[in-house]
Parts: C-alpha cells; sequence; structure tokens
C-alpha cells in the first residue's frame, strides 16, 4: 500500500510539473542555442584573423625570398659580365 501511494504521489508531481518544465526546458534549449551560435560565429571572426595574418607573413616572406633571389642573380649576371669582359 505505501508502495502505491509513493507511486502515486510521485506521479501527481511528475504531471503537476510537466508544463513548466517543458517551458524550461525549451527556454534554456533557446539559450544553449544561441550561446553555441554566438561561439561559432565569434570561432569563424578568429579563424578568418588568422588566416589573413598568416597571409600577410607569408606574403611578406614570399617578397623577401624573391628580393634575396634577384639580387643573387644580379650579382652572377654582374660577375658574368666582367669574366667576359677580361
Amino acid at each position: 500500500m505505501k508502495k502505491i501511494s509513493v507511486i502515486l504521489a510521485l506521479a501527481s508531481m511528475f504531471l503537476a510539473c510537466k508544463p513548466e518544465t517543458k517551458e524550461k526546458i525549451e527556454e534554456a534549449s533557446d539559450a544553449i542555442s544561441s550561446d553555441v551560435k554566438q561561439s561559432i560565429d565569434s570561432a569563424k571572426v578568429k579563424a578568418k584573423s588568422e588566416i589573413d595574418s598568416a597571409k600577410i607573413k607569408v606574403k611578406s616572406k614570399l617578397d623577401t625570398v624573391i628580393a634575396k633571389g634577384a639580387k643573387k642573380i644580379e650579382d652572377g649576371a654582374e660577375k658574368i659580365k666582367q669574366s667576359a669582359k677580361k
């Protein structure tokens, strides 16, 4: 008899709290989904910033390498000219 009364008491509590619980679950779900969307947007912005920064660094290094290569070629051409004159 005690078990039945406990089960009925628990069942009535669950039935009484059900609409409020659904609302709370929906509110929590909405809050979580908006937080996740904000996190994703923030991650996109950070990733884009890092990619742009990396592009700038690579371009700078590439320009430096090209300038050094051009200097070496000019030096080599100058040596060849001087050798040809002698």
